[in-house]
């Protein structure tokens, strides 16, 4: 008979049974991550196991699971270990290919240009190129929703981080470089990303490349006495608390870092807005009433976007929804215990918003579009900690967060007052074959210019 002590005494999560050798459950998890996760999850609660191609992952996924993952040090559970195929994009010595404390110096230098000052400046750049970009549009017409939203908020990114003489001369070519950039994150380089394959050489030119446009940036200023209002010219001021500066492909490095962690996520996160607003037109009226009482003029500041609460909800809504990044993954560095349960050194740990965020016992019919669920006096996501998860949590959540929300206010202000815009396609399913996950393509938007 066992003894009260041993009963207590922790053990692995719950197995899910079945799978292939070697790939254990790949082939279901790859396919439809978000179905396979939820099924397990109904069968074996908020904490299971698996093997996926050579590696055991434990998953966490409910609120109390994910403030235990998000609370866990990094020295037990670490994010460097396992984004290693972002190494060759960001470059060496940077972020993920950093100790843990010089990460956080480098993640340091990103906060001068997250204030207010220069948030300031960003939001009349926003509405800066979000007009020039509509202007294109002409009266009527038809555009895909996902590809105006990258090509936006890339301008964006390319005006506030990188600068106006970047903006003009280079953006185009940066687009291009980007996309390549963006091909060398597949699930060949998340076991390997020095693979030799034409994904990897595409991403490793187009690196270079982009070290070269920078550094000539860099030089012009240098050589003028220059200074620009963007976050390259603050990485070019910063030092490490050793005294050194930043060289040029720490530079490019940092800035590729911080665009990668929001323009992507944006974009994605404004096409969902502007889709699920369109297949529920009832939340419209509200909106735009929102929209003429915040802008007596067409002027976007930062204090207008910051008041306009019920597209807050929405965009909110469509991170609940459709959150660009699925599953957040860490390395298991130290044996990590949660209730009964120990997960060992080596494996994985997972937690995935986009099945947290339709969890019936966290959000009431959570299958329904309903902004309102954030409204003041019901605020779901308040009940308890950890529940809204679309930018991470604890230490690591996306600290461009704020900046992400700013730009997806401030494209859609422009939109709604300047255009109708009606949805083509019936069907906006999630492309779970990216990285990011946005609406699979094309999803096609109609649209009319308003008059007045």
């Amino acid at each position: 008979m066992r003894s009260a002590a041993a009963v207590s005494l922790p053990s692995l999560p719950p197995a899910l049974r079945g799978g292939l050798p070697f790939l254990g459950h790949a082939v279901d998890f790859y396919r439809r991550p978000v179905d396979f996760l939820g099924r397990a999850r109904r069968q074996h609660g908020e904490c299971f196991r698996f093997p996926l191609a050579g590696k055991q992952v434990n998953a966490f996924i409910g609120p109390r699971a994910h403030e235990a993952v998000f609370r866990a040090p990094d020295d037990q559970l670490g994010a460097r270990d396992v984004y290693q195929f972002m190494v060759p994009i960001f470059g060496k010595g940077i972020v993920y290919d950093s100790p843990p404390a010089l990460m956080d110096e480098q993640l340091g230098f990103v906060f001068p240009a997250l204030k207010d000052e220069r948030l300031r400046r960003y939001a009349a750049f926003m509405q800066e190129e979000a007009e020039s970009y509509l202007e294109r549009w002409g009266d009527s017409g038809e555009v895909d929703m996902l590809d105006t939203t990258n090509e936006v908020t890339m301008f964006i990114a390319s005006r506030c981080l990188l600068g106006l003489e970047f903006r003009k001369r280079l953006s185009t070519e940066f687009a291009r470089l980007y996309k390549d950039l963006e091909g060398g994150i597949n699930l060949i380089a998340f076991f390997n990303p020095r693979i030799p394959t034409p994904a990897h050489w595409r991403r490793d030119r187009a690196r270079t490349r982009v070290v070269e446009l920078i550094s000539k940036i860099i030089s012009e200023r240098r050589a003028k006495n220059v200074e620009g209002e963007d976050f390259l010219q603050t990485l070019m001021s910063a030092h490490y608390q050793d005294g050194r500066t930043l060289t040029d492909d720490n530079i490019a490095g940092l800035l590729l870092a911080l665009i990668f962690a929001g323009q992507h996520t944006s974009a994605v996160l404004a096409a969902w807005t502007g889709i699920l607003l369109l297949q529920n037109r009832q939340y419209l009226p509200p909106i735009m009433k929102e929209q003429e009482g915040v802008f007596p003029t067409s002027e976007v500041t930062l204090e207008r976007l910051r008041s306009l609460d019920v597209l807050h909800r929405a965009i909110m809504e469509a991170e609940r929804m459709h959150p660009p990044l699925i599953m957040l993954m860490r390395a298991i560095l130290k044996d990590f215990e949660y209730d009964r349960f120990v997960c060992p050194a080596g494996e994985l740990a997972l937690v995935s918003p986009a099945v947290a965020h339709h969890l019936p016992d966290v959000f009431k019919d959570p299958q329904r579009y309903d902004p309102d669920r954030f409204a003041p006096g019901r605020e779901e996501h308040k009940q308890s900690p950890y529940t809204l998860i679309g930018f991470g949590g604890g230490k690591h959540r996306c600290i461009g967060m704020g900046f992400a929300y700013l730009q997806i206010k401030a494209l859609w202000s422009v939109i709604l007052r300047r255009f109708e815009l009606t949805l083509v396609d019936q069907e906006y399913a999630p492309n779970y074959a990216t990285f990011v996950v946005g609406p699979r393509q094309p999803c096609r938007v109609r649209y009319r210019r308003l008059q007045g």
